[in-house]
């Protein structure tokens, strides 16, 4: 079992329809559920995904997006832990500081991959995320 945290574009990917996006990242999570790997994010995510939907007033996807993160991820917490990785990652001014939120709550877990479109994101090294890949180069 790995503990695979997923940054917010692929559970755009997953409500919405991105074409073969979406169908990478459905092919994915069946993937990690046959292999009983667990899924995390952030609370951030959350509110990345409920910001559309709030846009539009729509409270019915916004309910339907909380239950979905809710009942099938892990989600983290930006606590003390992740508030310290956090201030050693903005060293790095080529990080925007809610991808630094992602990455400081994945490496305060010790997660074993971080899945991102990013490619701002990809190939950094973060202590306490052993892989940060793109969605096209998973390795499961």
């Amino acid at each position: 079992m790995s503990r695979i945290f997923w940054d917010t574009n692929l559970f755009i990917y997953l409500f919405e329809d991105y074409g073969k996006l979406s169908k990478a990242v459905t092919e994915l999570r069946t993937k990690m559920l046959a292999r009983g790997d667990q899924l995390l994010t952030s609370t951030l995510t959350l509110g990345e995904i409920l910001v559309k939907p709030t846009e539009q007033g729509d409270s019915t996807i916004c309910r339907k997006y909380e239950e979905a993160l809710t009942t099938t991820s892990l989600l983290l917490r930006f606590d003390i832990e992740a508030a310290k990785v956090y201030a050693s990652l903005r060293r790095d001014r080529s990080l925007r500081a809610p991808d630094a939120v992602q990455l400081a709550c994945a490496a305060a877990a010790g997660v074993d991959l971080f899945i991102t479109n990013d490619s701002r994101l990809q190939g950094k090294q973060v202590g306490g995320v052993q892989f940060i890949v793109p969605l096209d180069r998973v390795p499961i």
